[in-house]
């Protein structure tokens, strides 16, 4: 048997043993911090990452988001942070669903079915209309509604720009022109191209939605259906067949069109003044999509070919505008007699802009392409880092830097690429031009236009034509 004397010994050496363990313990616990915080200590101060800086950039990424995107407009600020707040609900409700369910997606889509199938759709209405004619009342608040309903599409762009929906299109049959189908598959092309770079959507229609809204009429029922069909637009961009995006890189500047609802080229003293259908030019312009601009259109049209009165409007726009032809009632002539007759109703959200190539007439531009191209292959010289390769997807990353070295030199109207070079009296469908105009000039200088466009897109895939209306290309070799 063990006596007492021996159990305290026994018991006295596991204290001691047990004491050694635990200050090993410590010990190494202690060493093992020490070491990790050295770690850190280098990685702050020697590693070249400035983590405060980080730091205050994450915390202050939300308020510079949202203040960017109120830069450019406004307007779509409060539809936004509903947008978020939805969103945000929805996705909490998502969380809880799927931890019980395992289900990902679902909740998402089955509360887009209940609104769908709810009585607030207003697509379900049987008054609701996509056609001119027939008004859509309260559609500011139906949209707001909708995206309210649907917090994963966003009415604007990763980078915060208000979302634009391009649209143009062309005749429901073959072109009379032999080579006119081959240039509208190339006009196609160019906005397809600069959507996709963009992150603009495109839609290119070829059908009439108004049987008698043919021709340059036809525009604005399309215009109509694309409002209520897409939601999420803020802006519809409209595109006759003939205009053609001539730089691939530049931006509307929407901050600029904050306060107006129709954005389009011209000069107001030959609209006001002079009260010239020439005034402006209705090929080419931007739209809001909202309540306002469906009244407009609607106005707008009443002097179409689908109005009792289109006969009537041919002499009346004639009597008000000295320099029209006597002639059938056309677009562009009606808009700019909405403009006079009726500027205090519509006036303050028209905006005439001409300090660019909102659209340029392409007799003034089409000679100018290698002298253009030599300026910005210079500005690529100066500042290397232009020339650089690039995916496609930081286009316009590069397309900002390059805006901004136009501004430094203040770049006039003749010293950057035109943005859309329109081709207006051409009609390279039908080979009906204008009879002041050579058929050899128009086709030359749609080519042209089109290669200078297109020269810009190849030059992001290491491409570069050997010279403008040439099928032949080079690789090029750019600054690293």
């Amino acid at each position: 048997m063990v006596n007492d004397s021996k159990l305290e010994i026994i018991f006295g050496n596991m204290v001691q043993k047990k004491k050694s363990y635990d200050g090993l313990q410590f010990w190494t616990v202690s060493i093992a911090g020490s070491l990790l915080l050295c770690w850190s200590l280098w990685r702050i101060f020697f590693s070249g990452i400035d983590y405060r800086a980080l730091a205050i950039e994450v915390r202050g990424f939300s308020a510079q988001w949202n203040s960017k995107i109120h830069r450019y407009d406004p307007n779509v600020t409060s539809a936004i942070k509903q947008n978020q707040n939805v969103g945000s609900a929805i996705q909490q409700n998502q969380t809880k669903e799927n931890e019980m369910n395992g289900n990902e997606e679902e909740p998402l889509y089955r509360s887009m079915d209940e609104w769908e199938e709810s009585s607030g759709n207003f697509y379900a209405d049987p008054d609701f209309s996509y056609t001119v004619g027939n008004t859509v009342k309260n559609w500011d608040a139906k949209r707001q509604q909708w995206l309210r309903a649907h917090p994963h599409i966003k009415n604007y762009t990763e980078g915060g720009r208000p979302r634009i929906l391009v649209l143009t299109g062309s005749q429901p049959y073959p072109c009379k022109n032999p080579i006119g189908d081959y240039l509208l598959l190339r006009t196609f092309k160019n906005k397809q191209d600069y959507c996709r770079i963009h992150g603009l959507d495109l839609f290119y229609n070829t059908i009439l939605l108004n049987k008698k809204m043919a021709n340059f009429w036809a525009k604005i029922p399309l215009i109509r259906a694309a409002m209520v069909t897409h939601p999420e637009a803020e802006w519809i961009w409209w595109l006759d067949s003939d205009a053609l995006i001539t730089d691939m890189e530049f931006e509307h500047p929407l901050e600029k069109y904050k306060d107006f609802n129709f954005v389009l080229h011209g000069w107001e003293k030959n609209v006001y003044e002079k009260r010239s259908w020439l005034g402006i030019n209705a090929g080419v312009f931007l739209i809001r999509n909202c309540e306002w601009s469906m009244d407009f259109m609607e106005r707008w049209s009443m002097m179409g070919p689908q109005s009792p009165l289109y006969e009537s409007f041919a002499k009346i726009l004639s009597d008000v505008l000295p320099d029209r032809p006597v002639t059938e009632s056309d677009d562009q002539s009606a808009l700019v007699y909405l403009m006079i007759t009726e500027k205090k109703k519509w006036g303050g959200k028209i905006h005439i802009d001409n300090e660019y190539y909102f659209q340029g007439f392409w007799l003034d531009i089409v000679g100018t392409f290698e002298t253009i191209s030599q300026r910005y292959e210079a500005m690529e010289a100066e500042h290397t880092e232009l020339s650089r390769r690039y995916a496609e997807k930081s286009a316009r990353l590069y397309a900002v830097k390059r805006e901004r070295y136009l501004k430094e030199i203040r770049a006039g109207l003749f010293e950057r690429r035109p943005f859309v070079t329109h081709f207006a009296g051409c009609q390279p469908c039908s080979g009906n031009h204008n009879p002041i105009y050579k058929a050899e000039d128009c086709q030359n200088g749609l080519e042209r236009s089109l290669d200078f466009a297109d020269d810009q897109v190849l030059r992001i895939y290491g491409f570069r034509r050997q010279q403008l209306q040439s099928v032949l290309v080079d690789p090029i070799h750019l600054h690293q």
